[in-house]
């Protein structure tokens, strides 16, 4: 048996699966998700390992923990987590959608060059990652700064606690801007600019190499053998990536989580000249190239949570019938945590427009869910630019548990979304990985043709694929009409 771990921005999620790919059991844990200031966004890595721990103990409390062979970990990408020398945690992680390094983004941006980083990273600055956050923590907490021994990922904090080891992968270290992606190594000019060292940042490993075996005193806590093998796993899109079969040449996925993503896999390292996609190594020991918007089903929650007052999502879109898919009046621009792919502004918010008196409720929340289909297709036409046309995508997340939302999205993009058999993203890639890494399968392909399936198609309808076009057109124009509109009202 293999424990996969998907550890997201609200929770983490452990999967229990044997070596045929089934899942044995699934445990969820929560953990609080902090905003000290509008933008910022914070977490307590304890919390984390609190959660893994309390999870791993309810997942294997009815099994013989003795056949669990490997754990695999997908994660959150991008947060600082900051260790001093006693590998304690010397302040709250930033995360991904934090927005407070706008300064330092548009400093390296300009400064240093879009073209010197793209040559360096095989990417731009964005506020998201991580070496922009270490420039605002140098800047602002330069007492803190001076402590850091070893600057971690999330899913990286886990795998230390589980082994201590401090390492990671190719995939999740493409995200900070501090790695040479194409040779896959640290960018020497990269932490000179950023004021670290080499020697404070981890190993680097493919995913599915093994980086260590669990520690013995958390062998004893969790019941874990001692020969249990931890994989350098990977980030989360990645890792789900490979758990939907998108490996290799050409695969496409897209995740509809809190955050949105369009992944695109290839064999042979590629950047996109306008760097709109990011340019990052994938798990199965390849490249791909990927767009991520800030908000996706997250928007959806924070309409019907915080502006509807209900956690009755499925009820909210009864009346969106297929007659009103492409119909609608009214827009929704889903930048709630501002905008990465493909526009990159910290400033853009969230927004609806077209409303008049008669505008309802559904319709509102047709705008949301459409919103986020838009701003995908967003980076699917930069992917199309470059002569990257996939013709159909694995689509996972839990926005994909809607039907509506799958059929909303096959139609904006006018391609086929495949689901997997196994809708577990993550997690289940991390388990894929620790498969590879423990030796039940010889690569990470082999082991996505025998594990992964589809289990249901959704085709575009070509009247419905039509009007969605024509609002499509409408959408792309509202963003740059508001930018500079934006900037004003922050």
């Amino acid at each position: 048996m293999y424990i996969g771990v998907d550890l997201g921005t609200s929770a983490v999620k452990l999967l229990l699966v044997d070596e045929s790919g089934r899942i044995l059991k699934t445990v969820t844990k929560e953990y609080p998700l902090r905003f000290p200031q509008p933008g910022w966004s914070e977490q307590d890595p304890a919390d984390w390992w609190k959660a893994v721990q309390h999870g791993i103990l309810q997942l294997t409390e009815h099994v013989d923990k003795s056949e669990i062979r490997g754990i695999g970990c997908g994660g959150q990408m991008h947060g600082l987590v900051a260790l001093d020398e006693n590998d304690a945690v010397i302040r709250p992680a930033i995360l991904w959608n934090d927005g407070r390094t706008a300064e330092e983004t548009e400093w390296l941006n300009t400064a240093v060059g879009r073209e010197k980083l793209s040559k360096l990273t095989a990417n731009i600055a964005f506020a998201g990652f991580t070496a922009p956050k270490l420039l605002w923590l140098k800047k602002h907490e330069p007492e803190n700064f001076a402590r850091i021994k070893k600057i971690m990922l999330p899913k990286d904090y886990i795998n230390y606690r589980l082994t201590g080891v401090h390492a990671c992968d190719y995939s999740d270290a493409s995200g900070m801007l501090l790695l040479d992606v194409e040779h896959k190594c640290w960018s020497k000019e990269m932490l000179e600019i950023c004021g670290v060292s080499e020697a404070q940042m981890p190993k680097l490993y493919e995913s599915y190499e093994v980086i260590g075996t669990v520690r013995g005193f958390v062998s004893g806590a969790l019941g874990l053998p001692r020969d249990c093998r931890v994989v350098a796993g990977a980030g989360d899109n990645a890792a789900a990536a490979v758990g939907t079969g998108v490996v290799g040449e050409g695969g496409c996925n897209i995740s509809l989580g809190t955050s949105g993503t369009i992944f695109i896999s290839s064999k042979k390292f590629g950047v996109d000249p306008n760097n709109a996609l990011h340019a990052f190594a994938h798990a199965d020991g390849g490249y791909h190239l990927m767009g991520c918007m800030l908000s996706a089903a997250s928007c959806n929650k924070w309409f019907c949570e915080q502006i509807l007052k209900t956690a009755d999502y499925a009820a909210e879109q009864v009346d969106i019938t297929p007659d009103r898919l492409g119909a609608n009046r009214v827009f929704f621009l889903p930048y709630l945590m501002g905008e990465r792919s493909p526009i990159n502004d910290t400033d853009a918010r969230a927004c609806f427009i077209g409303m008049s008196m008669d505008t309802s409720r559904a319709e509102l929340m047709q705008a949301v869910l459409e919103g986020v289909a838009f701003a995908i297709r967003d980076s699917f036409e930069v992917a199309k630019s470059l002569g990257v046309a996939p013709t159909q995508s694995m689509l996972c997340g839990g926005g994909a548990k809607s039907p509506l939302w799958r059929t909303i999205l096959a139609n904006v993009l006018n391609i086929r979304l495949d689901l997997p058999q196994t809708e577990e993203g993550p997690g289940y890639g991390g388990a894929m990985l620790a498969m590879v890494g423990s030796g039940a399968y010889d690569s990470v392909a082999a082991c996505a043709r025998e594990l992964v399936h589809v289990r249901e198609s959704v085709e575009p309808d070509p009247a419905i694929a039509a009007r969605y076009e024509k609002a499509y057109q409408k959408f792309r124009k509202i963003y740059p009409a508001m930018k500079n509109l934006f900037q004003e009202v922050k």
